[in-house]
């Protein structure tokens, strides 16, 4: 048979079906793989550094964890993320699919609706969420350097003024207008974004180093100690890794065109353990800097930015800012959610058209009343955020521990009876079963009040218990077979 998308026409072994197979999601060749260490370093280079990572690490400053504890935190964060990375990065390289398809190996090929509907709900939110702060910025860059545009600025239009209307739809269509060029363009706008971000960083923190006299505060005037101390750093750790969350689940998006695992490995390395404490130390100078000065902690970089006195500088650190947040966007809240479209109709959407629908949906929304809303923050979208670990526990337990990497990539795309993966009627109950339970529990840790103390382990409790229940239960006496996709495979991007 022959599947066909606007771009190409890709011809099959005459197993797959039209329902699972198009070209945005077809398995990539082995040879042209472009992405090298380089490339997979940029999306944490760009990642890392985002406004909100850099709010989150400020806050542990805030709540009294010294220095030294902020850089155990991260190193600690930094290490586990590295090997939940890696492993999940491996799964795409050597498959070459993305994420909906990758969860076919587990929950099955429509069972794999499951966790592309719940990762790409979580996306589609915050990349409304992120689109909006970026806004935010440039509104008040503009306002700075031109005073008059204040007068837009005071009016509200569903819960928007006028200026934040204006910059958002501009900051919307420069993300819809880079992926309608698709991955490779993503990639190319990364690989611009990663050392602008780091050197401005560098510079602001520089800065902030001078302005209090070559010295910075250690900690806050009463700082946190002993057990209670430690107990900070754990939950500070395990709650960076839950950050992490939505990308542990589709690293393989981006690792699909990974040349090879040491291009992964040599990236990982580079970009989580060495750029996160080298994020931990700008961190500590921002913040221990700004309360040296007057005695007070920061919540963004923002905050500092707004103080820089020359106008030509100001504009500059803004832009960058600016541009960070997009790269940040289009990587973790713009990706996951065209390709969990592309799954859930393959024969309508293709790449470009799925980023629209998404980016409309993230229009629609209206984000600035949800990220104003603690409400809908903690309960909605942290209970969606709740569930990504029983999804990652029980795909990593498939693919690891039941499997030993071995996949059959032309059944991934077969809605045949007998294939590998169509278990009942195209669902895996014993997976659909493992995650439920799993994903309740980590639910109500997450989110009722008594489970405070721990909430921040949710991830890690789910992940868990779904990865034990999974092995416990799972059908071990299937044959697993391992067939490269090369038959079906597209160019990579």
């Amino acid at each position: 048979m022959t599947a066909v998308d606007d771009r190409s026409s890709v011809e099959t072994d005459g197993t797959a079906s039209s329902g699972l197979y198009t070209y945005d999601l077809a398995p990539t060749k082995k040879e042209g793989r472009r992405w090298g260490a380089y490339n997979v370093f940029t999306l944490w280079a760009n990642d890392v550094h985002s406004l909100g990572n850099y709010a989150f690490a400020i806050g542990l400053f805030a709540l009294g964890l010294n220095v030294w504890g902020i850089l155990a935190a991260f190193a600690l964060a930094s290490v586990l993320l590295f090997l939940l990375l890696t492993l999940s990065g491996f799964m795409g390289h050597k498959t070459g699919v993305p994420f909906p398809v990758m969860s076919r190996i587990a929950f099955g090929i429509r069972g794999a609706k499951i966790p592309a509907v719940v990762r790409g709900l979580v996306a589609i939110a915050w990349f409304g969420i992120q689109t909006y702060l970026a806004s935010s910025v440039l509104s008040t860059l503009l306002v700075t350097m031109f005073p008059g545009l204040k007068s837009l600025d005071t009016n509200s239009i569903l819960g928007q003024s006028t200026l934040g209307w204006i910059t958002f739809l501009a900051l919307w269509a420069l993300q819809v207008l880079i992926v309608s060029y698709g991955m490779q363009m993503i990639r190319r706008y990364m690989a611009f974004a990663a050392p602008t971000t780091l050197i401005t960083m560098c510079a602001l923190a520089a800065w902030m180093f001078w302005r209090a006299d070559g010295s910075i505060s250690m900690s806050i005037d009463s700082p946190l100690s002993g057990g209670e101390m430690w107990l900070q750093i754990l939950q500070g750790a395990a709650l960076w890794v839950v950050i992490y969350g939505t990308f542990v689940l589709n690293f393989c998006d981006f690792t699909r065109s990974a040349r090879s695992r040491g291009s992964i490995v040599r990236g990982n390395v580079i970009g989580i353990p060495v750029n996160m404490l080298f994020f931990a130390v700008i961190v500590a100078v921002l913040s221990g800097a700004q309360f040296k000065l007057d005695g007070h902690v920061i919540t963004s970089p923002t905050d500092i930015v707004r103080t820089i006195p020359n106008m030509f500088l100001l504009a500059i650190a803004s832009l960058a800012l600016i541009a960070l947040t997009v790269a940040v966007n289009l990587m973790a809240n713009f990706v996951a959610p065209i390709y969990a479209l592309v799954n859930l109709f393959p024969q309508r959407l293709n790449f470009r058209r799925a980023g629209m629908v998404s980016a409309v949906v993230g229009l629609v929304i209206l984000p600035w009343n949800l990220y104003n809303s603690p409400v809908v923050v903690n309960y909605f979208l942290g209970g969606l955020g709740a569930l990504l670990g029983p999804l990652f526990g029980v795909i990593m337990a498939d693919y690891w521990l039941l499997r030993k990497a071995r996949v059959n990539v032309p059944d991934l795309y077969s809605d045949a009876a007998q294939g590998d993966y169509h278990y009942r009627h195209g669902f895996n109950p014993r997976a659909v079963w493992a995650f439920l339970p799993s994903a309740a529990i980590a639910v109500v840790v997450a989110l009722v009040p008594f489970f405070s103390a721990v909430a921040g382990f949710s991830w890690f409790v789910g992940a868990i218990l779904a990865a034990v229940l999974y092995a416990a239960i799972a059908d071990r006496s299937m044959q697993t077979r391992d067939v490269d996709g090369e038959s079906i495979a597209v160019a990579a991007e």
